[in-house]
């Protein structure tokens, strides 16, 4: 029996890029491995003609009036039909050509959760000087109050079975649920990872992001799940309702191995299992 994808993609404005960026999932590609796919673009409040754009080349568009990345995607994991999850930005920067093989690389190794790895092949351009030392700062934190062994922390590009969605509870309406799912998924629920590089492009439309507010945001919500006794100081972009991690225990927070296998850029991905590890409480 096949399995089903469902592509997802939030988008607010982009016009620009759009149409390219639905054309090129590679839906031959992934109909020769036996699955069936959907595109599903969610429209975030677009004054433009993103959502008319989306449609005719082939995508199925939903409305999410409420502004943020996070509630964009919590929208099209509830909409999405497919067994399987897919996200890219719908700005070209992530590679759609990976996606049938990273499907195969989850279902033939037995993965459940596959996270991606900006720094493995990064284009000129695509990621400004002070951005990266933003993203190295989340990284930091994220490694040493979770122990996570996620390179890329912020990484935007994610394939998991659809049957770990309400177990996630997500509950980030802003940019930090690209840190919560990661989190959710290796420390909550200790589920099978893998972080894979890829090659990285720079986008083709004028940046969503906020540096100030959603980095310095970010971060406090790393702290506010870690310690749960921070007061919700942010917009409701990044506020979260975490109750305090009681009873923390270096053991409980995962180990993880590196693996040797080939990536598509010719590194070695982190292989990280936690099904044998405590489970810290949320």
């Amino acid at each position: 029996m096949s399995q089903s994808v469902s592509v997802i993609m939030p988008a607010l404005n982009e016009e620009e890029c759009i149409e390219s960026v639905v054309s090129s999932i590679p839906l031959q590609d992934f109909k020769a491995k036996g699955f069936d796919v959907e595109v599903l673009v969610v429209d975030n409040g677009s004054t433009d003609q993103t959502a008319d754009l989306a449609r005719t080349a082939g995508a199925r568009v939903v409305y999410e009036p409420r502004r943020g990345y996070g509630q964009a995607y919590r929208t099209g994991f509830n909409e999405a039909k497919g067994d399987i999850i897919c996200t890219l930005d719908a700005d070209g920067t992530y590679p759609s050509s990976d996606l049938p093989y990273l499907v195969e690389k989850l279902l033939n190794e037995d993965f459940e959760f596959i996270t991606t790895n900006r720094y493995g092949a990064m284009s000129e351009g695509s990621m400004s000087r002070i951005n990266q030392i933003g993203n190295a700062i989340l990284n930091f934190f994220s490694q040493s109050l979770f122990r996570l062994p996620f390179r890329d922390s912020q990484s935007g590009m994610w394939i998991f079975k659809r049957n770990l969605v309400n177990r996630m509870q997500l509950q980030s309406k802003g940019m930090s649920l690209s840190q919560e799912i990661k989190i959710k998924m290796a420390c909550h629920l200790k589920v099978r990872c893998t972080e894979i590089p890829i090659h990285y492009e720079k986008r083709t439309s004028p940046p969503k992001l906020n540096r100030w507010r959603d980095g310095v945001g970010n971060l406090y919500h790393l702290l506010r799940i870690r310690f749960g006794t921070l007061p919700p100081i942010f917009d409701s972009e990044n506020t979260v309702d975490y109750s305090v991690i009681d009873d923390y225990d270096q053991s409980a927070i995962p180990s993880f191995t590196y693996s040797g296998t080939p990536t598509l850029s010719q590194s070695s991905s982190t292989v990280f299992s936690t099904r044998q590890t405590n489970q810290l409480k949320f």
